[in-house]
């Protein structure tokens, strides 16, 4: 058996401008150039030898191309989540057949909870959950009691200033963590190296990690030299304009292991 990795993306719609927005000031945000930038990263993934699933737009749903966020796929379960902007809690359905079907699948329920998928970060059977404006402790809670029987434990971590926790901490090898420290508050995760980012690129940590490979913006090259100053390889790529609707490159592709 080899392991294959898959990814599955949306295009970015006409009303991407129209995306929620929770610490950023709106500008305008030129759609052909993010539909270019959107088809580069694919474009970059297939060349890393991942097997990309292109979706088309969702009308009506300016955030959908941020497929992250309303479902995680590990190798253990699929997390179907409870995204905190009542605007995005349709976008699921229309990702459901495209999700692998060779693992459970955990629904979140509670009407009190909220979650979304850019709070979560995995380092080994831990899944960290950042608390943000977006996740609430009712959908912390509610996630630890569903994946605990596929083994994996989960704990809180704040977040500040920031949308999500992979906005300002992203897992960049088995023991690292790229951090924002003025976002991120990692002293629950002791054991792992904290690697931070240069402090005029705060959007500079969130990085999709892809195999041994790291994809992210040529728009944070300080950072970028930093991890690479690290050992690690990092590809780059532009996305200008998702970086105005407060997003990285984790929120446009899921990327998930399976064997072939």
């Amino acid at each position: 058996m080899t392991e294959q990795l898959q990814a599955l993306m949306r295009t970015p719609g006409e009303d991407l401008g129209a995306c929620e927005l929770t610490h950023l000031k709106r500008r305008d945000i030129d759609l052909d150039l993010a539909q270019e930038q959107h088809a580069g990263l694919a474009d970059l993934l297939r060349r890393l030898e991942v097997d990309v699933t292109v979706l088309p737009a969702l009308a009506g749903a300016p955030d959908a191309c941020f497929v992250e966020d309303p479902v995680r796929v590990f190798d253990e379960v699929v997390l179907y989540t409870r995204p905190g902007a009542l605007s995005r809690r349709a976008e699921l359905e229309s990702l459901l057949p495209f999700l692998p079907q060779d693992r459970p699948r955990v629904e979140l329920l509670g009407e009190a909870a909220t979650l979304d998928g850019g709070d979560l970060m995995r380092l080994g059977d831990v899944l960290y959950c950042g608390q943000s404006s977006r996740t609430n402790h009712a959908g912390l809670k509610e996630l630890a009691h569903a994946v605990l029987s596929y083994g994996l434990r989960v704990k809180a971590i704040p977040v500040r200033g920031a949308l999500h926790l992979l906005t300002g901490a992203c897992a960049v090898a088995e023991d690292t963590v790229l951090v924002q420290p003025e976002w991120v508050d990692l002293g629950r995760a002791p054991d792992f190296r904290h690697m931070e980012i240069d402090g005029g690129e705060p959007f500079g940590a969130n990085a999709l990690r892809v195999g041994d490979v790291l994809v992210m913006p040529e728009e944070h090259p300080r950072s970028v030299g930093i991890v690479r100053a690290a050992g690690l390889r990092v590809e780059t790529t532009p996305i200008s304009e998702f970086l105005a609707a407060e997003a990285g490159v984790t929120c446009l592709a899921l990327v998930w292991k399976t064997m072939g």
